[in-house]
């Protein structure tokens, strides 16, 4: 990648302050904190974490194909990246699902969530009308929302255990494909693990001081169209 800012116009490498190295450096500080990937076990069901991401349908369905949970549920409708999408993120994940091979009869769809935390509230309703008790389940989401998914998740289902997976794509791979939108994204998320928290929507999770800084630089730079003013 060298010293160049990928996918960021000329008037923004103008607006941008400092250099690429640098801000991919702080960006990395924010992603180091928000990764949190645990070990998995047998679970009741694998909870794929709407988003724009199709990866994370498959990560699911690879999930499913290992044995880890015999019921795989896809949550959510629209939100702020895909509001202009013709389906819904559960659909769209259920597609991916389905043409990774799993059946019909081990997916059930969620279309109502706007956020995460109506992902988990919206499933933990879904199952119950199913009469589905889930003692542990596994949060499968974009490896940058696998903390705040579990943040949400011990606050709005608590009495479950929560394991997390998200799939094997890199920071940096994340940077190639989109560097400006990805860290408005994680800028965007960092800041809510800390007012989320605050608003009783998650239980807290201390940010450490190094990824808060970034936070605050990359914000002041620019990066901030997520986040919450």
């Amino acid at each position: 990648m060298g010293n160049d800012m990928p996918h960021v116009g000329e008037s923004d490498a103008v607006k941008f302050s400092r250099p690429w190295p640098e801000v991919r450096e702080l960006g990395r500080l924010i992603w180091d904190h928000l990764v949190f990937v645990t070990p998995l076990a047998p679970s009741a069901v694998i909870v794929a974490m709407g988003c724009h991401d199709l990866r994370v349908a498959v990560q699911a369905a690879r999930l499913w194909h290992e044995g880890w949970a015999p019921l795989v549920v896809v949550s959510g409708g629209r939100g702020k990246v895909t509001s202009g999408w013709a389906e819904t993120e559960a659909r769209a994940f259920a597609r991916v699902a389905r043409e990774h091979g799993v059946p019909g009869d081990a997916l059930l769809l969620e279309e109502t969530a706007a956020n995460t935390g109506e992902n988990i509230t919206a499933t933990r309703t879904l199952l119950a009308e199913r009469g589905v008790p889930v003692e542990r389940g596994i949060l499968v989401a974009k490896p940058y929302m696998t903390r705040r998914s579990l943040a949400a998740a011990l606050r709005r289902w608590p009495e479950a255990e929560w394991l997390t997976s998200a799939p094997e794509v890199s920071y940096d791979a994340h940077l190639e494909a989109d560097a400006h939108r990805f860290l408005e994204l994680m800028v965007g998320d960092l800041q809510r693990m800390v007012v989320y928290a605050e608003r009783g929507f998650q239980v807290p999770m201390p940010v450490p001081e190094a990824a808060w800084a970034a936070y605050e630089e990359l914000a002041r730079l620019g990066y901030d169209r997520h986040v919450i003013t």
